[in-house]
């Protein structure tokens, strides 16, 4: 408790506090040392906790009619002129009891909250491990959520506390471990109090937890080897980083993990790429994908150049059989144009067949571009890139026919550079054969970066030298309109629905 607390506690006429239906409340016993025989008691029982109710508004209103009762009782004390303390375990506003009572009385009464220690404190205090270092993001979690949003929210993280286990422990136990947090993950029980427990999560048997226990995934920083870097290494060149994975002999398998970034930025991560980033050991990619992840101590960058896909790959792998978590990072979606398909090649060869690889889906240009827009691939649509860099311009100028042709709507990738410029008007021409000139064509530039723009225009009015490596093409089909709306926005979509023939 607080000074603070202890002094409200001795200058209070009622002391105030909640409790099941058997009559114990934590809170209490926590204060019943600064307790006098002259303080007015008011023991604040709920008529449910986790049972049901034949309440006719359900629980619910079950627990809502309790609480104005309970406001009730303390605002005769209030308007007697009495000065209440309501004790709470805890922090009063941090998952407490009493911030109901606030709700219904600190707008008509004087209020004081005395902040306190919670529970997330005391439970770090007792493992004696940092919750949280530098930049490393904490996110305190109630175990009552849904597993499929714990487990999204565990593995996007830094660091974690998971509060109110109890019955809610099998669900919890199943999203660490889904989530690949539960070898990092304590549990604590009853910190500070008669009771207490600390373990291993993954020790813990499910009938033995009550509902005041929280689980900690603590810092990542601290649990890091001493004399660890607490800066990001950096290998600038593939070159030199290949000598640093390949020096010395294999010391086991470790993982590769393929991440996209999404088209731009940390809001197109998507939560299980972010913790894979965050878990990795390295990280490699082209530079200007890896200087979208934040810098994290003791993390090692190989950063290379974006023509050496193969060369990347195999540094990869090469890293993980070393007993490294590497991560290999990504624009976009990995497996649509992207590194995915390099790192699964190198690694269907000898000796990298043993080596773990993953890959993470992430948000693809087109998928961006088109949410930018409307909805202009709603309907059935083809993905082309109409770089000629890996392959032939008669394969691509054939694809186009036959997509054109199918009156599929049509994503291009890389449609021009300052080396190749002459494929966007060439690619205008094909489609015009098989598409109205006023076909909606969207340019999408940057999207999701700070130069974004989105424009559409016809196809007959398609201009290549408005398109560079920045841009996406999505061009319609014979079905696709485009309208602007009241707030003067324009939108394109594909229906779903295709007139019968």
């Amino acid at each position: 408790m607080t000074v603070r607390a202890v002094q409200v506690i001795a200058g209070a006429d009622v002391i105030a506090y909640h409790s099941a239906r058997h009559g114990r409340s934590i809170a209490r016993s926590i204060a019943a040392e600064h307790l006098r025989a002259d303080h007015i008691e008011e023991a604040l029982i709920y008529p449910v906790t986790t049972e049901s109710t034949d309440h006719p508004g359900g629980y619910r209103g079950a627990l809502d009619e309790f609480y104005e009762s309970a406001a009730a009782r303390l605002a005769v004390h209030l308007d007697a002129g009495r000065t209440v303390a309501v004790i709470s375990e805890g922090d009063p506003l941090f998952y407490g009891s009493y911030q109901h009572m606030h709700k219904r009385l600190a707008h008509r009464y004087p209020t004081e909250v005395i902040p306190g220690v919670t529970s997330v404190s005391a439970a770090a205090a007792r493992l004696g491990k940092p919750l949280a270092e530098a930049d490393e993001v904490l996110t305190i979690l109630p175990g009552t959520l849904p597993e499929e949003e714990l487990t999204a929210r565990l593995a996007s993280t830094d660091t974690a506390v998971v509060m109110k286990l109890g019955r809610t422990f099998p669900t919890v136990r199943r999203a660490m471990e889904r989530s690949g947090r539960l070898p990092e993950a304590h549990y604590v029980e009853r910190a500070t109090m008669t009771g207490e427990r600390t373990e291993k999560l993954a020790d813990i048997d499910a009938e033995t937890v009550p509902y005041f226990s929280v689980s900690v995934v603590p810092s990542r920083i601290a649990d890091l080897p001493p004399g660890t870097a607490t800066s990001t290494e950096t290998a600038t060149t593939t070159e030199t980083a290949t000598e640093t994975a390949t020096a010395g002999e294999p010391s086991g398998h470790g993982e590769v993990v393929v991440v996209g970034t999404g088209p731009a930025g940390p809001l197109w991560l998507t939560p299980e790429s972010r913790g894979a980033l965050a878990a990795a050991e390295d990280l490699v990619g082209y530079t200007t994908y890896l200087d979208r992840v934040p810098l994290r101590p003791g993390q090692r960058r190989h950063a290379s150049d974006n023509k050496v896909e193969s060369e990347r790959a195999e540094l990869a792998l090469d890293l993980a059989r070393r007993g490294r978590k590497v991560a290999v990072v990504s624009g976009g979606d990995p497996g649509i144009f992207a590194m995915a398909t390099a790192v699964l090649e190198v690694a269907c060869q000898a000796p990298y067949r043993a080596i773990p690889v993953r890959v993470l889906p992430g948000v693809t240009a087109a998928n961006a571009a088109a949410a930018r827009a409307g909805a202009p691939l709603g309907h059935d649509y083809a993905v082309i890139s109409l770089s000629d860099r890996l392959k032939p311009w008669e394969v691509i100028a054939e694809r186009l026919h036959a997509a054109a042709g199918a009156d599929l709507a049509l994503a291009l990738y890389n449609p021009g550079s300052r080396s190749r410029t002459w494929q966007v008007g060439k690619a205008r021409e094909l489609l015009l054969e098989h598409r109205a000139p006023d076909t909606p064509v969207i340019l999408a530039r940057d999207i999701g970066g700070p130069e974004e723009s989105v424009r559409t225009v016809h196809l007959a009015d398609l201009d290549p030298h408005q398109v560079d490596m920045r841009t996406l093409l999505i061009v319609g089909s014979s079905q696709t309109q485009a309208a602007r709306r009241d707030d003067g926005t324009q939108v394109v979509w594909t229906p779903r629905r295709y007139p019968e023939g």
